[in-house]
């Protein structure tokens, strides 16, 4: 494990070596690039259009998470609708390429702002947690499937945060708070905001009839 991580003994956490930036690098990678050259059905692999949409997401999506209006102390913030890009390519595709694009997004996450105490917890709040956006999928053929998909997604996304918080950050509750009632409300502090954000801008009707010109072209 040292070849990809240190430890930071004073500050309780692993920090990325080089090898780990790249070995990083190439799941994300291999997360987009692999479905193209799956086996099967044509008509079932993935385009070179659909992986272009997925790497336009994620870009906006990485964009807009450093314009923040709340950055909370212990991670987590409310930013300029990061979370709705990787939404709708799940909205756009199903819920394949969507989860394949969360991952791949989570892994770039990590690469960016790496925040590493255990495995599991950087499993919980990265490749899964924002690989729950892409369950927004779920109801890419549903009417309203994008305001629904938003809503099931960011909920995905919070409960492995939720986990993540309760089970190696229940020492930064305040004392005689139970450490569970703790973590719901922090993490709810900053994802529920943005998450109701999202919903109003989608309900917006020039927004609503932008965002089906793009599924169209995405479609196509």
């Amino acid at each position: 494990m040292s070849l990809f991580v240190t430890y930071d003994a004073q500050a309780y956490e692993y920090n990325l070596t080089g090898a780990g930036y790249g070995a990083l690098v190439i799941l994300m990678l291999l997360a987009l690039i692999v479905p193209i050259c799956l086996t099967g059905k044509k008509d079932r692999r993935m385009s070179t259009k659909q992986l272009v949409f997925c790497a336009i997401a994620m870009a906006l999506g990485i964009v807009t998470s450093f314009i923040k209006f709340v950055d909370l102390p212990f991670g987590g913030s409310i930013t300029l609708f990061s979370m709705f890009f990787i939404c709708l390519i799940g909205y756009l595709y199903g819920p394949k390429i969507g989860l394949m694009t969360g991952v791949a997004y989570g892994i770039l996450q990590l690469l960016i702002e790496p925040y590493i105490y255990a495995p599991l917890q950087l499993l919980l709040d990265y490749p899964l947690a924002f690989g729950a956006l892409g369950l927004s999928g779920l109801f890419w053929k549903s009417r309203r499937g994008l305001a629904k998909g938003c809503v099931v997604g960011v909920i995905g996304r919070y409960v492995c945060h939720v986990i993540s918080g309760y089970v190696f950050f229940a020492s930064y509750a305040p004392e005689g708070m139970n450490p569970m009632v703790y973590t719901l409300g922090y993490n709810a502090t900053y994802i529920l905001p943005e998450m109701i954000a999202t919903l109003v801008l989608i309900s917006i009707p020039a927004v609503g009839n932008a965002l089906n010109e793009v599924k169209r072209m995405a479609r196509q």
